[in-house]
């Protein structure tokens, strides 16, 4: 891979990884866990901001483990076992923040309490963006590696001829 792309792609994995940290150490207690109680009383502000932290750490566990592949690919080792592992790590940080996404989606339909009927659909429809686009980029990433394994099957047949 091209080292200039290399060097921006672990930019932006860094930023990305600084600002998501960031918002769970500032923006969740400090911005977020006052708006939990206003809209959602204080009953269910702790559940919401648990699982606010929880499912950003969802993403910087994909961040972290997409930082392990860029690795891997600028060593030439991408086609090994150690790289099934990390997308595993991928896939199942995936399903974990889709879970969470669904737990806070039943909780909210549980406990509604119809007073602010816009605010529960606009949560409702983010919640349900979450759950979809989860779920979708988990499938994409079983897809990726089934492509892997075909693509490391194939180097090793190469190997061998070679």
């Amino acid at each position: 891979m091209n080292l200039f792309f290399t060097v921006v792609l672990r930019m932006a994995v860094a930023a990305a990884l600084l600002a998501s940290l960031f918002g769970q150490i500032m923006i969740v207690p400090n911005s977020g866990m006052p708006e939990f109680e206003h809209y959602y009383g204080p009953d269910l502000a702790p559940v919401l901001g648990a699982a606010s932290i929880i499912g950003v750490a969802c993403v910087q566990v994909m961040l972290v483990a997409g930082w392990m592949l860029l690795g891997m690919v600028d060593r030439d080792a991408i086609f090994s076992a150690k790289a099934f592992r990390w997308i595993d790590v991928i896939i199942g940080a995936a399903l974990a923040g889709v879970l969470l996404s669904l737990a806070v989606t039943v909780c909210f339909f549980a406990l509604d309490s119809g007073s602010d009927e816009m605010g529960f659909i606009g949560a409702m429809l983010g919640l349900a963006s979450c759950i979809g686009g989860g779920a979708s980029f988990a499938m994409l990433m079983v897809i990726m590696r089934g492509l892997l394994r075909k693509a490391t099957e194939l180097q090793t047949e190469m190997a061998e001829v070679i």
